[in-house]
């Protein structure tokens, strides 16, 4: 990746939104140019999709926590690999200090979220859990 595909990502971060002509004018470049390196990004899995942000209020009914995970000797990849496919976990964390992992919670209601942590409980190879139900965001 080259300075202008950096410059294209960091666009995209800012607004995933942006159109393919005001890319172009950004970055003093043709639009054919952007879509090649478009292309170019995904086919590499540089680009892996585009989303929408939420305020965290936006959704009020939602439920989110922080689970700090210990992970038990050598069975990290085993937990990533289980944590991955729960799907009340949308982001998975590989971090150092007293938690190995974090992975950032999402639950419809308070039943839900005792059914996802019941799940977790139950993977093998995970030592401890400690879980913060997110109260409110700033930002």
């Amino acid at each position: 990746m080259d300075d202008i595909d950096q410059k294209l990502i960091a666009l995209l971060r800012a607004d995933a939104r942006t159109n393919v002509a005001t890319l172009a004018v950004k970055l003093g470049v043709a639009r054919g140019t952007i879509t090649h390196r478009l292309r170019r990004l995904e086919d590499a899995q540089v680009i892996v999709g585009y989303t929408v942000k939420l305020r965290p209020e936006a959704v009020p009914d939602e439920i989110r926590a922080w689970m700090g995970v210990q992970v038990e000797g050598n069975q990290t990849r085993e937990v990533i690999a289980s944590l991955l496919g729960e799907p009340g976990a949308i982001a998975l964390h590989d971090t150092n200090g007293r938690w190995d992992l974090w992975a950032e919670l999402r639950a419809s209601s308070t039943a839900e979220l005792s059914r996802v942590l019941e799940r977790v409980r139950l993977i093998k190879g995970i030592r401890h859990t400690e879980t913060s139900i997110l109260l409110k965001s700033y930002r």
